[in-house]
């Protein structure tokens, strides 16, 4: 495939079919909170390059696993720990 632009629905599909389910609205979060693909701006319109799209999909993968406990562990958030309330 040629490293064509996107549309965020078409980038959606473009994922999903590939077997990275994404939907528009998760695209358009990450967007606004970070954490997604790089994308461009033409006017009003956020376009992708399909390029990046993968890179960015293949970042999320973990390595190949064979056990559940294999799995690597998000980061856990360390509350203070509470003494005599």
């Amino acid at each position: 495939m040629t490293n064509s632009f996107l549309t965020r629905p078409e980038a959606a599909a473009y994922l999903t079919a590939r077997g990275f389910p994404v939907a528009k609205a998760t695209l358009q979060k990450y967007a606004t909170v970070g954490g997604g693909p790089v994308y461009r701006r033409f006017g009003n319109r956020v376009l992708y390059l399909a390029s990046d799209l993968d890179t960015w999909a293949q970042s999320k993968l973990t390595p190949a696993l064979t056990a559940s406990f294999e799995a690597p562990l998000g980061k856990a958030k360390l509350l203070p720990l509470r003494r005599g309330t």
